[in-house]
Parts: structure tokens; sequence; C-alpha cells
């Protein structure tokens, strides 16, 4: 697997892994809820303008996302997703590991990222990296719920 950032050519593909990585959940989430977690290529594009997103290839196929914006001395992760059938193989180990090195390198003292109660598998993988829940908001996204993580992280 190699890791790579995203160029504009690429929002469609990472629109489509988005999409492809949460319609498994969008009964659990409102409609504009879904709609926010799964941006167009269009939306895609001007992420780009507001922070690295980053891509993991497995033979040639693009397999998860992720994306991050600073704020202030935070990186707020968002968009992060992995196809189903590569589950488990340390895709977003791959891609938190990423996203930790880049903060450091842009002196930020935490991570956090906002998730669902239902991303079981997300949550976990969260836990097992040093994320935590604090109460921190926002606590909906459009009427579907959600909490904040953490992660503190040294330079």
């Amino acid at each position: 697997m190699q890791l790579r950032l995203a160029e504009s050519e690429d929002a469609s593909i990472v629109a489509t892994v988005l999409l492809k990585s949460f319609v498994e959940y969008k009964a659990l989430y409102t409609d504009k809820g879904f709609a926010a977690t799964t941006p167009s290529g269009q939306e895609v594009l001007e992420r780009l303008k507001e922070g690295p997103i980053w891509l993991v290839v497995d033979e040639g196929e693009i397999v998860g996302t992720a994306s991050a914006v600073l704020k202030g001395d935070s990186l707020y992760i968002r968009g992060m997703a992995v196809l189903p059938a590569p589950r488990g193989r340390r895709v977003g180990e791959l891609l938190l590991d990423r996203i930790e090195s880049y903060g450091i390198e842009n002196n930020c003292r935490r991570l956090f990222l906002s998730t669902t109660p239902f991303l079981d598998g997300a949550i976990r993988l969260y836990e097992l990296f040093g994320f935590a829940r604090t109460n921190e908001g926002p606590h909906s996204l459009f009427g579907t719920p959600l909490f904040t993580m953490e992660k503190l992280i040294s330079k």
C-alpha cells in the first residue's frame, strides 16, 4: 500500500470512496447529515483548498482517504474513509500516522475529529490510536448525533 496526496483530478474518486465507505450506514444518518459526510467531487475540490487530502492506493486502486484542516494549534481530521473490502488491513492506521506526522510538522498540540456513535470500527481504531472522547461539540450534524475525540500530540 502506498500513501499519496490527492490532486484536483482525484476529487471525483475521493467523493466515490467516501460514498462507498459510508453507504452501508446511510439509514443511520439524516439526509443532510449523509450528504455532508459524502461530499460531491466539487465539494472535495473546495476541501483541497482548505488542507491536504491523502489517499491510500493498493494495487492501483484508491482504498482509503482522509483530509485535515489546521485550526490554530490543532489539526482537525475529516472525511476519513476506508472502503469495506480492505478494512482491517491497516489502511486507517496508515492515514492516522500520516496525519499525526503532518500535525507535528505544523506544530500542532492536538488532533481532533467528530464521529457518529454508530461507526464502531472507526471508534475502536481512534481509541487504539490514542484518541479519547471529549465533551466538545458539535453534537449533531444536521440531526445526526456526533461526538468529538482528541489526541494530544508532542513535538
